[in-house]
């Protein structure tokens, strides 16, 4: 009984294993930067059309490394990479801060097409309080821009100019900023980064003393700032919800909240700065109060890294997310290029992404930045087609914005064709954004969990698709589910079969 019992548990540890393996529904997002042109465009002086098609050919390479959203930078810095009239056009797209781009195309709305065709998430990221980067002597800057129109609201500090959090004019500017992109586009998320106070500066105050005069009515000055940010973010999360009650909102803070010598709430850290000590952000706050859907904590650190751990802080963050989704950020940069000799192990991104599917908690990663996929550091790319990523994923769901799945399609039809299976449908049900076709071999129906068979998510405005991934005389079992925009998932429609008959390479 005893070896039948240590056999048992280990088919299921074996099981479970597998199944943390290959989630059926697992975050995979890359960040695309567009600032100093780091992931996209190329250069400022590409062409429209070559703007065009880099951006696109970007968002397909991903989809084809399995990867299901995309972060991509609308708002660098007191500028835009869409159709504004509050912001110009970023320097980094047409070379010229304001600069219509000519023939005119909308790098925001081009990626909300590509990556819904795909099946794909786009989450629009803004840097809320930086206002320039490049400085009055390297770039013109534009009438529109606000150094030009409110210079009262900026503070410089080292050599780049930021909003001042303290002012509420600045934070309801910001805010109104987003909710035009909000209102305007269909983006599935708005995404946040770390900065909001910037980093510190050694030896150098952030000078808010004028607002600060103004505004902080006697407090500590840091806990004013930290009640600034934290009027922000609950303005941004009451707009959202009131105009669209089911879009994600998204916050990625440094990884670190606050070191455990300064508060018992904190990991076991040793971190130089921290997200509420010297950013002012108090993220743990806010995922307690409900203010945001996910925070992407930035844990650009390897695992054993002494200052601060890996595994220390994917267990932290794991513990303090009240029931919100994490998803880890992950630093592919650093990966062979960094004064931390871990991250010359070609192992070290593997071995985190384990630890992560080992923590419920944790719902996937988000991975810094696009431009590593196709550089390929020590073969990391390789790892995540063959290993870590070799099949599709579905990104989770948040029931507590939307957890009604949609009606079911009806039968799919197929054929063979000399590029393979051709899976066609008539119609689908109206609140279906996308669908899901999962293959199974031979006649039998298996698991939609086992995600070597989800074959394809697309747009549910194509009525076609082909399987070029078939062998000559082989019997295939096709079901079609429906996807709303949350990715909530219907009952399967009836399946269909068919062999392929005809011959020919896809």
């Amino acid at each position: 009984m005893r070896k039948l019992f240590l056999f048992v548990l280990i088919l299921f540890s074996i099981s479970q294993n597998f199944s943390q393996e290959y989630p059926k529904r697992e975050m995979r997002a890359a960040w695309v930067v567009t600032v100093f042109n780091t992931d996209w465009p190329s250069g400022p002086t590409l062409s429209s059309e070559q703007s065009k098609q880099e951006l696109i050919n970007l968002i397909e390479s991903l989809h084809k490394l399995h990867l299901n959203a995309v972060i991509l930078q609308v708002r660098p810095a007191g500028d835009a990479f869409y159709d504004s009239s509050f912001e110009p056009w970023s320097y980094w797209l047409t070379g010229k801060q304001g600069q219509v781009p000519a023939p005119y195309f909308d790098p925001l709305q081009t990626a909300i097409e590509t990556c819904h065709a795909y099946g794909m998430e786009l989450h629009a990221w803004f840097n809320p309080f930086r206002a320039d980067l490049l400085g009055a002597d390297t770039v013109y800057r534009h009438p529109n821009h606000i150094t030009q129109m409110q210079p009262e609201w900026l503070l410089k500090y080292g050599t780049r100019l930021y909003f001042d959090p303290g002012r509420p004019e600045v934070r309801r500017h910001v805010t109104d900023i987003i909710m035009d992109v909000v209102n305007r586009y269909d983006i599935d998320a708005v995404h946040i980064d770390d900065y909001f106070y910037p980093y510190r500066i050694p030896k150098q105050e952030f000078p808010d003393s004028i607002s600060y005069g103004l505004y902080g009515m006697g407090m500590p000055r840091e806990d004013w700032r930290r009640q600034n940010v934290d009027r922000f973010v609950e303005m941004l999360h009451d707009d959202i919800r009131l105009s669209r009650p089911h879009l994600k909102i998204g916050i990625s803070p440094f990884g670190v909240w606050r070191n455990g010598d300064k508060d018992p709430q904190g990991s076991a850290t040793k971190a130089g700065q921290t997200s509420y000590d010297d950013l002012y952000a108090d993220v743990r706050r806010w995922a307690m109060k409900g203010w945001l859907d996910y925070i992407a904590p930035q844990l650009y650190f390897s695992i054993g890294y002494e200052p601060a751990d890996y595994q220390e802080l994917a267990n932290w963050w794991s513990r303090n997310a009240f029931g919100k989704h994490v998803y880890i950020g992950q630093s592919l940069y650093k990966v062979n290029n960094n004064h931390d000799t871990n991250w010359e192990d070609p192992s070290q991104v593997t071995r985190q992404l384990q630890i992560n599917r080992q923590l419920p908690e944790v719902q996937g990663n988000m991975h810094y930045s696009a431009r590593y996929f196709y550089l390929n550091p020590l073969g990391i790319t390789d790892s995540f087609r063959q290993k870590l990523y070799p099949y599709k994923a579905l990104p989770p769901v948040m029931d507590w914005l939307d957890s009604d799945p949609p009606v079911s399609p009806i039968k799919p039809k197929v054929r063979s064709s000399r590029k393979g299976l051709q899976i066609s449908w008539d119609m689908v049900p109206e609140e279906t954004a996308y669908l899901a076709i999962y293959r199974f071999p031979k006649k039998e129906v298996g698991l939609r969990s086992n995600m070597e068979s989800l074959r394809e998510v697309i747009a549910s405005d194509k009525k076609v698709w082909v399987d070029g991934e078939t062998e000559f005389l082989k019997r295939y079992t096709y079901v079609i589910t429906a996807l709303d925009k949350h990715f909530n998932e219907s009952k399967a429609a009836p399946s269909a079969r068919r062999r392929r008959w005809s011959r020919g390479k896809p």
